[in-house]
């Protein structure tokens, strides 16, 4: 059975010295814990682990838990922080970055691209390099410094990467407002400000009908989709009872969450098999969220081998082989 991780991270030590420098809102400083971290709003949300940093031990890691591939991609805040100079830098260095570890190690390494989103013209010409230099598809973030992924200025890019029918991974980051919802107290923003950043970035790609103006992209709502299965009832009850939630969609919401893929970084069995279950197992993809301080590989694959008959197969890595065309 092959095993291919498509929610794991490395964290280029340029990238990280560009945030130092020139972070905006974000801030490197340690948690009340005493780790350092990234903060956004007050909130913690990144913790800088070493794994983060060393292919070594990443590797280490990986034979340990029997996994074949890792699949990368740059964690929050990707490369959304800064003027528009920033954003550029930050994603040519992260794309660099992984290029080099894909050609350093080519039978256990591929990545998909940041690119600089709210700059369509650069984040076409970033994207056409990182194609070029290996990149699978696509990573961003589940808000784009506050803007929906639906917003009118993101057409350009949506267009091409539909055109090329290539994945995109959605990262969740702060939400909009979690200031106000006061995500720095008990550290909230990975357990649930990251979910709901998720679920209304994913409600929005749904009701907006963005899902039939681009059928070919092929996007991954991470952490099993935040909350989205277990509402696939409710989104279908209101599309029948609210007209605002069918007035774009030609199908139920339910519909829709089976053109979309998850990942396996859900912890728990009894989620997994909702998640696959509202999904359909050639839409789940093993992934888990390693090296952070979360981040569960033997846990996340133990899951995954508990699944019945060819699931297993399918999650662990067919699926994967399939998107990414690896």
């Amino acid at each position: 059975m092959t095993v291919i991780d498509i929610h794991t991270h490395m964290i280029p030590r340029e990238w990280l010295d560009l945030l130092q420098q020139d972070g905006g809102d974000y801030e490197l400083k340690p948690t009340r814990a005493g780790q350092m971290a990234i903060h956004l709003a007050g909130a913690p949300f990144v913790t800088l682990m070493p794994e983060m940093f060393d292919y070594d031990l990443r590797l280490r890691a990986m034979d340990e838990a029997g996994v074949d591939m890792a699949v990368l991609s740059l964690t929050g805040p990707n490369v959304f922080w800064g003027a528009r100079e920033t954003s550029i830098k930050a994603a040519r260095i992260g794309n660099a970055a992984y290029a080099a570890s894909q050609r350093q190690y080519p039978d256990r390494i591929r990545w998909i691209a940041s690119l600089p989103w709210e700059y369509p013209d650069d984040a076409l010409a970033e994207f056409a390099r990182a194609r070029a230099d290996g990149a699978l598809g696509v990573a961003t973030l589940a808000n784009i410094r506050g803007r929906d992924l639906t917003d009118p200025l993101f057409e350009p890019v949506w267009s091409e990467i539909d055109r090329l029918g290539l994945p995109v991974f959605v990262h969740p980051t702060i939400p909009p407002g979690g200031a106000a919802m006061r995500l720095d107290e008990f550290s909230l923003a990975t357990p649930i400000g990251f979910m709901v950043d998720t679920t209304l970035a994913f409600a929005r790609l749904i009701l907006s009908g963005f899902l039939d103006r681009y059928p070919n992209a092929k996007l991954i709502a991470p952490h099993g989709g935040g909350t989205l299965p277990y509402l696939s009832g409710r989104l279908d009850r209101c599309y029948e009872t609210i007209p605002a939630c069918r007035s774009a969609i030609k199908e139920p919401p339910s519909a829709y969450l089976r053109r979309i893929f998850y990942d396996t970084v859900i912890y728990e069995p009894r989620a997994l098999e909702m998640c696959v279950a509202v999904a359909g197992a050639d839409n789940v993809l093993y992934g888990t969220d390693f090296p952070h301080n979360v981040g569960d590989m033997k846990g996340c694959l133990a899951l995954v081998r508990g699944l019945p008959g060819d699931r297993a197969s399918k999650v662990a890595g067919d699926n994967a082989r399939r998107i990414f065309r690896i």
